[in-house]
């Protein structure tokens, strides 16, 4: 199995909320982008979220949009051995440092786990206190309708506006 490293934060001063995912998926890593599996519906998701259809950016504009809105990305899992893309198949994880990123961000009110497997691995190294949701994943191997996801998702906004 061969050992997979974690992606560089998305934030900025501007982050209210940081959505975590596990670890990117072998298309994510061969292409250095987040969710970039045609079939996972993160984009769409999150699209939805902010009112903008992200679907229709390149990625850099795709990340200056979620930046502007106050959406952080990045992982709960530093590093892994794992065969493939799904979270079932991580080994040997290495945690991401969660509450040094979260002292690092000036306006974060809460965070956001895509799937709960980033959950389970990342609630235990949130600081006390921060406000969290856990979210359907947004991985095509999650196979709730897009309906329901979509719904769950919105949750999001409410952090957003708060």
């Amino acid at each position: 199995m061969t050992r997979h490293a974690a992606f560089a934060p998305v934030v900025d001063a501007r982050t209210r909320v940081l959505v975590l995912g596990s670890l990117p998926g072998a298309t994510s890593l061969a292409t250095g982008r987040y969710y970039a599996h045609p079939q996972n519906a993160f984009w769409r998701l999150v699209g939805g979220v902010i009112g903008v259809d992200l679907a229709v950016f390149d990625y850099d504009a795709r990340l200056a949009a979620l930046r502007a809105h106050g959406i952080g990305l990045w992982d709960t899992v530093a590093s892994a051995r794992r065969s493939g893309s799904l979270d079932a198949a991580l080994r040997d994880v290495a945690a991401a440092d969660l509450a040094g990123l979260a002292a690092t961000l000036p306006a974060l009110r809460a965070v956001a786990f895509n799937g709960q497997a980033a959950a389970r691995i990342g609630l235990p190294s949130l600081p006390p206190g921060l406000p969290h949701l856990v979210l359907p994943s947004s991985s095509p191997a999650h196979t709730m309708p897009f309906a329901a996801k979509a719904a769950a998702w919105a949750a999001l906004g409410t952090v957003l506006d708060d």
